[in-house]
């Protein structure tokens, strides 16, 4: 019997019956649309993250409180007070790092900035005069915090773009004091609509100097993290080896297990997010692929009742002529075009709602988020499909092709 006269008989048999067909297929679509949609909105996340670490430049460096993360008790040191005046004084000397081109300490807390009757709940960073050149970071009016203001303990703010929106509206903010923790801060700056970098949502913030920020709005003696910019990307490795060796000094510490410390690269940052990105979007996806498992198995048990339903005309083909081999072929067609045809309408499904989600990310929550083509997870839907197709659907033309066809037609 020609393959084409087997392949028309197979379609004809699944349009038969329109209504199961349609029921056996979904559960294959929702499979590969999950699939598709967790590997291109992890890709998406991924690259969304890397992008914003990039955005910092591959020169800067971070200094956190206590060891690096191990376990959940070291998580716990990373709220930490080790980072102190002294450490930054270390720091700043360029016999001890003599490659850091800049040396700034950051502290940060939530806080409520209050101007006549608006208030607005923002993130409050302390910095010095490098830190928005350091962030690429923008103005849209007004000037820097620069080392006098630090020096003086000002009580001056930059603010975001949301921040100003809320709280002066379309008014000029400029010259204008806001309340923070019961201190009025002037306002000297505004920094262009920036959104999300690292961390920071740079639209929400209020930038003010970091020793105003940590004696009078945050009454703390350390810092959160302490920022160290190398003269160039050749020199990060060894600015981090020589911010170790002044830091363990400081800290009379002789073992390096017990530093109190860790360092941070920006290349660190993006091997450690890749890896993490890489291993979630993974385990999301195997996750996704049992639905893969429960449509195979729908598969399976719809073309048994198919092959006791149809038991006369198996027993009718075979009698005019039709080998096993026929048989086998025509209910194994079935099942590969059923996981083929909800191969094709999940990935369509699936990079539709990813491209959705896309720009509903893009343009309503301000995000740089880029639609990703997860070719990689069309290859593999279309794979596992029709393995899919081929692995449930064997067991049941097999059981078809085995019928006596005597036997066949006696069935009633």
């Amino acid at each position: 019997m020609k393959f084409t006269h087997i392949a028309h008989t197979a379609f004809k048999g699944l349009l038969s019956n329109r209504s199961r067909t349609g029921l056996t297929i979904l559960g294959i679509v929702i499979g590969i649309t999950s699939i598709i949609l967790v590997m291109s909105l992890g890709e998406g996340a991924q690259n969304l993250i890397l992008n914003q670490i990039q955005s910092m430049g591959a020169k800067v460096i971070e200094i956190r409180p206590g060891r690096e993360p191990k376990g959940f008790s070291d998580i716990l040191q990373m709220f930490g007070d080790s980072l102190k005046q002294k450490d930054l004084a270390a720091l700043q000397k360029k016999e001890n790092v003599p490659h850091a081109q800049t040396v700034m300490p950051l502290v940060f807390g939530s806080a409520v900035a209050i101007f006549e009757n608006e208030s607005y709940n923002l993130s409050m960073y302390g910095v010095g005069d490098s830190f928005m050149r350091m962030y690429g970071v923008e103005f849209g009016e007004g000037r820097n915090i620069d080392e006098e203001d630090v020096k003086n303990f000002s009580d001056v703010a930059v603010i975001g773009s949301k921040v100003k929106e809320e709280l002066f509206g379309s008014s000029e903010a400029i010259g204008q004091k806001i309340k923070i923790k019961n201190r009025n801060f002037k306002v000297i700056g505004t920094i262009s609509k920036k959104g999300q970098v690292s961390m920071m949502n740079f639209d929400e913030v209020a930038l003010i100097p970091w020793s105003t920020a940590q004696q009078y709005v945050f009454g703390i003696k350390h810092f959160q993290h302490i920022i160290v910019e190398a003269d160039s990307e050749n020199t990060v490795d060894q600015t981090v080896e020589d911010i170790k060796i002044t830091l363990r000094n400081s800290h009379n510490i002789t073992d390096p297990e017990k530093d109190d410390f860790s360092i941070g690269t920006q290349v660190q940052a993006m091997e450690q997010v890749g890896t993490i990105m890489n291993v979630l979007t993974l385990f999301l996806a195997a996750v996704a692929a049992i639905s893969l498992l429960v449509g195979g198995v729908g598969i399976m048990n719809i073309m048994l009742v198919s092959v006791t339903e149809r038991t006369r005309e198996i027993g009718l083909r075979k009698a005019l002529g039709a080998t096993d081999k026929d048989i086998l072929t025509h209910f194994l067609l079935e099942a590969i075009i059923l996981t083929s045809v909800g191969g094709i309408i999940g990935i369509a499904l699936g990079l539709s709602l990813a491209f959705l989600i896309s720009l509903i990310l893009t343009n309503f929550l301000n995000l740089a988020w880029a639609f990703s083509f997860p070719v990689l997870a069309i290859v593999l839907g279309l794979g596992v499909s029709s393995i899919v197709g081929l692995g449930f659907g064997l067991y049941p033309a097999r059981q078809a092709s085995k019928k006596s066809p005597i036997e066949a037609l006696r069935y009633e």
